[in-house]
């Protein structure tokens, strides 16, 4: 389980506040509206937050994980976080193209799709 300190901190963390106003505000330029929306950007940034853990997780112990079951057996197997941060980025890309949110490119001038 998550520390409710790193969480916060995450939460109070200006890479987040930039992230979740600026889904708002393409939002907003997509003409977009609704507190329906506003929710959902909501779960993006609760899954933003279980990515950042999961990517420290992997940081911190690696991909290959040491175990041992206490009946005499151990070894190495896969940080189970990897195969969750995959499923998270998976539903966070979900995410952005139910709230009609693309890549774009600003150049000064027009905004192309990636």
């Amino acid at each position: 389980m998550a520390d409710k300190k790193v969480v916060k901190e995450l939460k109070q963390s200006e890479k987040y506040k930039t992230i979740r106003q600026d889904l708002l505000d393409q939002l907003d330029r997509n003409g977009t509206y609704g507190e329906q929306f506003k929710d959902l950007v909501e779960d993006y940034m609760a899954f933003w937050i279980t990515k950042s853990l999961l990517i420290e997780d992997i940081n911190k112990r690696g991909v290959n994980v040491k175990y041992n079951n206490g009946g005499g057996q151990s070894g190495y197997k896969r940080n189970d976080s990897v195969g969750e941060l995959n499923k998270t980025n998976a539903q966070m890309l979900k995410l952005l193209n139910e709230l009609g949110i693309k890549a774009t490119v600003a150049d000064g001038g027009d905004d192309d799709e990636l």
